[in-house]
């Protein structure tokens, strides 16, 4: 027990340190973006458009990645995979760490691009199938809202760093910590591999070999399935969502929610900017709050929530308090609404370890790093679609060309993107559990 407990603080810590390391960032990134692109100004097309640019090709890059990575995972350990992450997300810290002109910015932004095409999501989808190896079935969804609240505590503690140091500290800070963060994790994180006992809970969605080609149905009458490749391909996908309707509604869930994320991350700050002159502090402080909440309701609420009221249900007030917060965002009348919208946070930010539970009940011991990873791929095709989507309109609506006033309207848009993520997971029937389910290891 002491052991596992162990192992599962330094996952925390890694977790923590990494996130921490990118979000100290995250308030200044805007500025050097408009000062290396349209110095003196608080509205740029440019910024808008090149912002986008790359969301969509991280986006790309990541859709493919996620399900290999994930893969790569089950066969090799957790530790082993994480390296590889953790080790690129240090080269673009380090260019703006040393200087922050154009040239630098744009040498950032070519690594940046390249990089988080692997980093972006897998240290969190690498982390969710470790919880998953060392964590039983009843406790997952409790144990995948600690991870999050452990996420948004690095969320509040980089954003107050961020508060109080310049933009060029900051960008070594960041530096050093991910440097840490990696000589922490392959020295106190023990490695973990899928064990090979199964919980009871669903029908494997991909196997392996002839050894792995039989399964038992819930009659304990042996079923054939057919093998796959070790790296799942796109038909794999698709059959993990014929052979689990659940899955498949948690996938839809998880578009269309990160279609929404994802335009509010590649509109928010910009809509802010043009239209209250956020500066960098406002937006370390807006941060900061919605951090904050989050932090306390995914550490100590979530928890005492997740039994009675069960994580489809936890999905779904998530997502519908996601909705009310894109809204007030598109009528925000004045620079306190979006303060006052941090909020919200409280009850949406149940939706993502809820919706990761879901998934990661329906596939096997052996398979949680390909369950994790079709979803993070899922995810980055939402986030590809995003900017296409969303920045252009934001960029529309913010301009004197609009074709009617209303500086929101891309946001209103996000809106309807989630309520759709929200009606969808109403339909989410719960996971099946069996009396094994008491097998699978607990912490």
């Amino acid at each position: 027990m002491e052991k596992k407990l162990t192992a599962l603080s330094h996952l925390f810590v890694t977790v923590f340190l990494s996130g921490f390391s990118t979000i100290i960032v995250a308030p200044a990134i805007i500025d050097v973006t408009m000062f290396s692109l349209c110095p003196g100004t608080d509205e740029c097309s440019l910024a808008i458009y090149l912002s986008g640019f790359q969301q969509a090709i991280i986006g790309l890059g990541t859709a493919l990645m996620m399900p290999i990575i994930g893969n790569l995972s089950d066969q090799y350990g957790r530790k082993a995979l994480l390296t590889l992450p953790m080790t690129l997300s240090i080269i673009p810290l380090a260019i703006l760490a040393c200087n922050r002109t154009t040239n630098y910015f744009y040498a950032y932004f070519a690594f940046k691009t390249l990089t988080d095409m692997v980093c972006q999501g897998s240290i969190n989808c690498l982390a969710l199938a470790y919880l998953a190896d060392n964590i039983s079935y009843r406790q997952r969804a409790s144990a995948f809202g600690i991870l999050a609240g452990v996420t948004s505590a690095a969320y509040v503690c980089g954003t107050l760093a961020a508060r109080f140091l310049s933009t060029g500290l900051a960008f070594q800070v960041a530096t050093f910590v991910s440097l840490f963060a990696v000589v922490y994790m392959r020295i106190f994180l023990e490695e973990s591999i899928p064990a090979d006992q199964g919980e009871g809970i669903t029908q494997p969605i991909l196997k392996e070999g002839e050894e792995d080609n039989i399964i038992q149905n819930d009659d304990n009458a042996p079923t054939k399935v057919p093998p796959f490749k070790k790296i799942p391909s796109l038909g794999d996908v698709i059959y993990l969502m014929k052979n689990s309707p659940s899955f498949a509604q948690a996938a839809i869930v998880a578009f269309f929610n990160n279609l929404g994320e994802g335009g509010m991350e590649s509109s928010s700050m910009y809509y802010l900017k043009a239209r209250f002159h956020f500066n960098k502090n406002q937006f370390a402080d807006l941060m900061l709050i919605g951090g904050i909440v989050a932090t306390i309701s995914q550490l100590f609420i979530m928890p005492l929530l997740v039994s009675p009221i069960g994580d489809g249900r936890l999905l779904s007030i998530g997502l519908f308090a996601s909705c009310v917060y894109a809204i007030l965002y598109s009528i925000a009348w004045s620079a306190w609404v979006p303060y006052a919208a941090a909020a919200v946070s409280t009850v949406m930010v149940f939706a993502p370890p809820s919706l990761r539970s879901i998934a990661s009940k329906q596939a096997g011991p052996r398979e949680q790093g390909k369950a994790q990873g079709c979803i993070s791929g899922i995810i980055s095709l939402a986030n590809i679609m995003a900017p296409l989507i969303f920045s252009p309109l934001t960029s529309l609506f913010l301009s004197e060309g609009a074709p009617f006033h209303f500086p929101g309207f891309s946001i209103i848009c996000i809106a309807i993107t989630l309520m759709i993520a929200f009606i969808q997971s109403l339909m989410i029937g719960r996971a099946p559990s069996t009396s094994n389910a008491e097998n699978s290891t607990e912490v």
